[in-house]
């Protein structure tokens, strides 16, 4: 069956993305830029492009959902957590169940795709609980985590 991308509705459309044509965008963690390949703001499921430079430190976080990670290039690993010292490199694949917490860091760097299906809750030293952009958490995905608690 062959239709027109014309005759196909919106919400029945691929979603097409050319990461070579994004810039890279700061998070709120030093050395840490993304490309977001997929945002559904409903849902809260986000996939990332994810490059951190030599040291950087994802600070202590919690998957609110599973986290899949795919490394295409460098070594992520667990900084700190029950996992303390766990190593993902290139070509190597990791899934964090929900309530998993940690902190995270690549050493020499790293490039991966990163698949939530909800974003992660970091922790700041003063309480605060933001996503990875360093916005308020429960401001910017509270109702879709609610909604989906109601599925």
């Amino acid at each position: 069956m062959s239709a027109n991308q014309n005759t196909v509705p919106e919400h029945l459309k691929s979603i097409h993305v050319r990461p070579q044509h994004m810039e890279w965008r700061k998070t709120a963690f030093e050395g840490c830029e993304m490309k977001p390949l997929y945002v559904d703001r409903e849902t809260g499921v986000l996939t990332v492009l994810l490059r951190m430079a030599p040291g950087a430190t994802l600070p202590d976080h919690e998957h609110v959902f599973t986290e899949q990670t795919y490394m295409l290039e460098g070594r992520l690993e667990d900084k700190e957590g029950p996992e303390k010292g766990l190593s993902v490199g290139p070509g190597e694949y990791v899934a964090r169940p929900a309530g998993s917490r940690h902190a995270a860091w690549c050493p020499e760097g790293g490039l991966m795709v990163a698949f939530f299906q909800m974003p992660n809750k970091f922790f700041s030293e003063g309480g605060d609980v933001v996503d990875f952009l360093g916005k308020d958490w429960e401001a910017e995905w509270g109702t879709a985590y609610a909604r989906s608690q109601k599925r």
